[in-house]
């Protein structure tokens, strides 16, 4: 790797606070510009070189948005690159990425949220993992959470008192958001359970069987797990319950801002897809109630 992209890869890490995950996406989509442009330095290379490199990606069979991808990556690089690096301009300036339809996340409805939380646990399983999910489950669509801010809870990050938690969200940013009601009850079920199985050194909210904080592919498990329980038929990943979270609450609320805030958008452009969402719901209720939308039989 060149050793201007490690620079750059130290600054998202170091400076921009970037997770290790989102860190790694970027040292593929910068290995990619190596490798696709490896006759030309990268201080050399023009708009020409970057749009052969998007031809060549496209020619791999990669989408749209992952092409997309890609050349943010690249740009990033270049901007820091002209400021830190001495680079001359930046070859990916007013390119623009190839035109993608924006996919519309799977919500689940509320009726099948009720299913899910609602219904019964297996009576064959361990007691306290039931009452740990039931409780992870719970804070997800009550609060709206991503997966790696739920197991990256710690104990003292919840106020059971006042019904909130401090998570926190991509580039390391804290936000407060609120717990419901039933979420409350199903963490207090779980809390004595916790204290029996965490050990002495471990602050995480969600323990394992060992006592360690839960990594996200053992919530994502138990999650499916607990669906085919509870019959819902489908796949359930838990950012569906995220995204079951904000188009409820919007549907309820109207207030496209203070779902951005409890979210952790940085832009409200990320949470206006929830309008579109809501705008399905609200076309199909047109569609079977209204006497002259119904198609004829």
């Amino acid at each position: 790797m060149p050793a201007a992209i490690e620079d750059y890869l130290r600054h998202l890490a170091a400076e921009r606070r970037l997770s290790p995950h989102t860190v790694e996406a970027y040292r593929r989509d910068l290995a990619s510009l190596s490798t696709l442009t490896s006759a030309t330095p990268l201080a050399e290379l023009t708009v020409s070189d970057i749009r052969g490199a998007i031809v060549r990606l496209r020619a791999q069979g990669l989408s749209p948005t992952s092409v997309a991808r890609h050349l943010s990556s690249w740009r990033g690089f270049y901007t820091f690159a002209c400021r830190r690096l001495g680079y001359a301009g930046n070859p990916c300036t007013g390119l623009r990425p190839p035109k993608a339809a924006k996919a519309l996340p799977d919500v689940l409805s509320p009726d099948a949220c009720a299913q899910l939380l609602d219904g019964p646990p297996e009576t064959t399983g361990d007691p306290a993992l039931q009452a740990r999910d039931r409780a992870m489950f719970e804070l997800f669509y009550s609060s709206g959470l991503r997966l790696s801010e739920l197991v990256g809870l710690d104990l003292p990050d919840l106020n059971v008192h006042v019904g909130e938690a401090q998570v926190t969200g991509k580039g390391r940013k804290t936000r407060i958001v609120p717990v419901g009601t039933q979420a409350l009850a199903a963490i207090a079920a779980w809390l004595p359970v916790r204290t029996k199985l965490a050990r002495d050194d471990v602050a995480a909210l969600f323990v394992n069987r060992r006592g360690e904080r839960l990594t996200p592919r053992s919530v994502q498990l138990r999650l499916a797990r607990w669906a085919r329980q509870a019959g819902l038929g489908q796949h359930v990943h838990p950012h569906m319950l995220r995204h079951a979270f904000a188009t409820h609450v919007l549907q309820s609320s109207g207030d496209l801002r203070a779902v951005q805030d409890m979210l952790g958008h940085a832009s409200i452009s990320t949470t206006q897809v929830y309008t579109h969402l809501d705008w399905q719901h609200l076309a199909k209720v047109y569609d079977q109630a209204h006497p002259r939308a119904r198609k004829k039989g």
